[in-house]
């Protein structure tokens, strides 16, 4: 034993003298190991995707989590105008901006539009710098927080940039008749009764509208949101569906529920 680690010993080092180095070192010494197999010691899977043959892409299925919620979605699938009003948690920018994506998939639809009024939450931001899209970019973060968790922001890009999905002020929708689009009309309780009424005489042919929003969140004046008068006088539509989601269909942190319920 001893003679074998003597011969070994002199090997290395007449090896290190010539500046040769021997793998052997390595394997036995530092205990380094090879990361992967050699390619006809390996299992199949290879680093190469055009050589892996797992599934890559997934499809986010949408799914309703309350009887509200399915309310809500079975009325989007049956009418062209919907009016969706609950407390704060209940989903319903989510589902309504899912559908819209759901609708421009399918080809049912040729364009998605956004809209929200640009009203702060009771506190001033000033004079934001950039063009119209970049002022809106704080007001429309929920949109777009629901957009990229059904699209990439890479795809939401460039739909935006081919006009396939635009945002639209509310400022600047009056005239407009949307055909063929998805319009999302989102904290429609910060809208008073003649915008409403100006959005949703804005309804085209082919077009499908959710408004959203929560009555008893208004950041205006007391008064002046026309979304409850709007909601109450539409609800004797026969076409036109208003579904109210409750405390029981919020799906956010169970506090959210117990909060709404007292404050």
């Amino acid at each position: 034993m001893e003679a074998s680690m003597t011969k070994r010993a002199a090997t290395k080092r007449q090896t290190r003298e010539h500046g040769i180095l021997d793998s052997r070192d390595f394997m036995e010494e530092s205990k380094v190991r090879r990361l992967h197999a050699p390619h006809n010691e390996r299992s199949g899977w290879s680093p190469n995707p055009s050589n892996d043959d797992r599934e890559q892409g997934y499809l986010k299925t949408l799914k309703p989590k309350s009887e509200g919620q399915i309310e809500m979605m079975e009325a989007i699938d049956t009418h062209n105008l919907v009016m969706a009003l609950g407390p704060a948690g209940t989903g319903k920018t989510y589902l309504a901006v899912a559908k819209a994506v759901e609708a421009l998939e399918a080809g049912k639809v040729g364009r998605i539009v956004l809209s929200r009024p640009a009203v702060e939450a009771g506190e001033s931001i000033g004079f934001l710098p950039g063009d119209m899209e970049d002022k809106l970019a704080p007001y429309l973060r929920p949109l777009y927080d629901a957009l990229s968790d059904r699209l990439s922001m890479k795809r939401v890009k460039a739909l935006m940039a081919e006009g396939l999905i635009e945002i639209a002020p509310i400022g600047y929708m009056r005239g407009r008749t949307l055909n063929n689009a998805f319009i999302v009309v989102d904290e429609a309780q910060n809208c008073t009764y003649v915008q409403l009424k100006m959005l949703l005489t804005r309804l085209g042919w082919h077009s499908t509208m959710v408004v959203t929003g929560d009555p008893q969140q208004s950041d205006l004046l007391p008064g002046i949101s026309g979304l409850s008068d709007v909601s109450a006088r539409l609800e004797a539509v026969p076409d036109i569906a208003v579904v109210r989601l409750a405390e029981r269909d919020i799906v956010r942190h169970p506090l959210v529920a117990s909060m709404i319920g007292v404050l």
